[in-house]
C-alpha cells in the first residue's frame, strides 16, 4: 500500500513539473486585480511596494486581522504558562565574549528592525518582519546576559501600539467611509515620507509585533 501511495505522490510531483516545463495553460489567468493593483497602486497609496499597498491599503482590514491572530496567541501562551509551576533558580552567568557580543549586537539589530519597518512602503519588508528582527534582538540579550523583559513595559507597548492601529483605521472610516481610508497626503513617491497612512501603520505594527513575540520568548524561556 505505501508503495501504490508513493508511486502516486512521484506521478503527481513529475506531472507537475512536465507541465511546467512545457508551460501548458490552464485557462485564461484572472488578472484583472492584480493589474489592477499594479496599475493604480502607486498612484493611489504612494508606496512604491505594491505588496505592501495590498496589505495595509486595499486588505488593511485582513492584516487587522492577523494581527488579532497574533495576540491571541500570545495570550493563550500566556495562560497556558500561568498553569505550570514556576521555580526560582539561579541564573548562570554567560562567558565574557558572549555578554560583550551580545550587547554590542543588541542595539544594531533594533535599529535594523526599526529601519525595516519604517522603510516598509519602499522596499520588502514591513511590520511583520521588523517586529520579529527586533523580538530576535531580545531573546539575543536574553541568551546572551540573561536578562529578562520588563513585562508590564512590553504590554503596555503591545497595547498603545494596537490602539494605534485602530485609531488610524477608525478615523479613516471617519473622514471616507472606509475603515484605514489612506486620508493623509500620498507624498512623494519614493521617498520615506510618503505613502500617507502606511508608515504610520507600520510603525505600529512593528512595535506590537516585537512587543508580543519579546514576550512570547520571555514566556518559553524561563523555567517552570
Amino acid at each position: 500500500m505505501r508503495k501504490f501511495i508513493s508511486l502516486i505522490l512521484v506521478g503527481i510531483i513529475a506531472s507537475g513539473i512536465t507541465l511546467s516545463l512545457l508551460k501548458i495553460p490552464f485557462g485564461t489567468p484572472k488578472t484583472k486585480v492584480g493589474n489592477y493593483y499594479l496599475n493604480k497602486g502607486i498612484e493611489q497609496t504612494g508606496a512604491v511596494n505594491i505588496v505592501t499597498s495590498v496589505v495595509l491599503n486595499y486588505r488593511g482590514f485582513d492584516t487587522l486581522g492577523e494581527v488579532t491572530v497574533l495576540f491571541i496567541a500570545a495570550l493563550g501562551l500566556g495562560m497556558v504558562t500561568l498553569t505550570f509551576k514556576r521555580e526560582k533558580r539561579e541564573i548562570q552567568p554567560s562567558s565574557f565574549i558572549l555578554s560583550v557580543g551580545s550587547r554590542f549586537l543588541f542595539p544594531f539589530i533594533l535599529l535594523f528592525g526599526t529601519y525595516i519597518f519604517l522603510h516598509g512602503h519602499l522596499s520588502p519588508g514591513g511590520g511583520f518582519q521588523g517586529g520579529a528582527i527586533i523580538a530576535s534582538g531580545f531573546l539575543l540579550i536574553y541568551l546572551g546576559c540573561k536578562r529578562e523583559i520588563n513585562e508590564k513595559r512590553f504590554k503596555l507597548t503591545e497595547s498603545l501600539a494596537g490602539l494605534v492601529f485602530l485609531i488610524i483605521g477608525l478615523m479613516g472610516l471617519y473622514f471616507s467611509g472606509y475603515f484605514l481610508f489612506n486620508f493623509l497626503p500620498k507624498g512623494v513617491a519614493n521617498t520615506l515620507f510618503s505613502a500617507g497612512i502606511i508608515p504610520l501603520i507600520y510603525i505600529a505594527i512593528g512595535f506590537k509585533v516585537g512587543a508580543e513575540l519579546a514576550g512570547i520568548i520571555n514566556d518559553l524561556m524561563e523555567e517552570k
